[in-house]
């Protein structure tokens, strides 16, 4: 199934630059509709969070704070994104159609709405082909990492984590780490467009990460249907950590994007102990396509 609508959720322009570059560039390549979307808190939710002992004169302030810092975030942010689409030669508007219906070419848009960021952004993600985040780690913004759990658990579709820096290329080098979960056969899936258009493909597997499930010969036979010619490689922990392994090989590769699973184990002990998907995210330069 090709691409056909992009989300890309911005929540300040510290994170915005790599991710909003990335989603243009897929876009363009996909003649896809990027949607970036901003969403403002609503200052009635401040109030309750301001807590007891406060008079209604400091909660009307902090209330008028926060309104005044939403709308100039979202003014920085309608500047770059007017300043990226025009780097990027993107129509920005509604999508482009030719004489017969079929989009045409990429095109771009950008809204900046009030309400609770988590809730929108899962609502939008549900219709939307792919949604593009800001790297966790490219600001100190929590919110980039709200919206990417925001997808994984509550939208169903897939989430391509943008690179810390922007990338020339995303999906000529094409790694996929395979534990045979559904996760990560969710994350194949999700995967497949982007393919047959690779320069390689390589499924990357291990002892240290395999569940109960098919093995990473019998993914490779699968691809083999679907016309994709895949190569496998066993990679091994470091230092007891199967992501650390995982990105090492992956790196060595030379991979440009990687597809997989994400949380096989909750989300809640992968913050205790540790785990695959909280490394990658902790440690990851290249673009990551994860499923949940």
């Amino acid at each position: 199934m090709a691409i056909r609508k992009i989300l890309l959720p911005l929540a300040g322009v510290a994170s915005a630059r790599a991710a909003l570059g990335t989603a243009l560039m897929l876009g363009a390549r996909w003649r896809a509709h990027v949607h970036a979307l901003h969403v403002r808190t609503d200052t009635r939710d401040v109030a309750p969070l301001a807590g007891e002992g406060l008079s209604g004169a400091m909660i009307e302030e902090m209330m008028a704070t926060t309104e005044k810092e939403g709308n100039t975030e979202a003014r920085a942010l309608s500047a770059l994104f007017d300043a990226e689409t025009a780097a990027h030669g993107i129509a920005v508007g509604a999508p482009v159609r030719d004489a017969s219906g079929a989009v045409g070419q990429a095109s771009a848009w950008f809204s900046s709405i009030v309400g609770r960021e988590e809730e929108l952004i899962a609502s939008e993600a549900r219709l939307s082909d792919l949604i593009v985040v800001p790297h966790p780690k490219s600001a100190e913004e929590v919110a980039s990492a709200d919206a990417l759990h925001a997808v994984l658990f509550d939208s169903g579709r897939p989430a391509l984590i943008a690179p810390v820096e922007p990338a020339e290329m995303i999906g000529s080098r094409i790694a996929i780490a395979w534990n045979g979960t559904a996760e990560s056969a969710s994350a194949v899936a999700s995967v497949l467009p982007w393919l047959s258009g690779a320069q390689q493909v390589r499924i990357f597997h291990s002892n240290d990460y395999q569940r109960q499930g098919p093995a990473a010969d019998q993914l490779a036979s699968y691809l083999e249907l679907h016309g994709i010619a895949a190569d496998i490689t066993e990679f091994r922990a470091i230092d007891r950590s199967a992501g650390a392994g995982l990105l090492a090989a992956v790196t060595e590769f030379g991979a440009d994007l990687l597809a997989m699973g994400a949380y096989s184990h909750s989300r809640l002990r992968q913050l205790i102990l540790g785990g695959v998907t909280r490394h990658v995210l902790e440690h990851a330069r290249l673009a990551v396509l994860m499923n949940r």
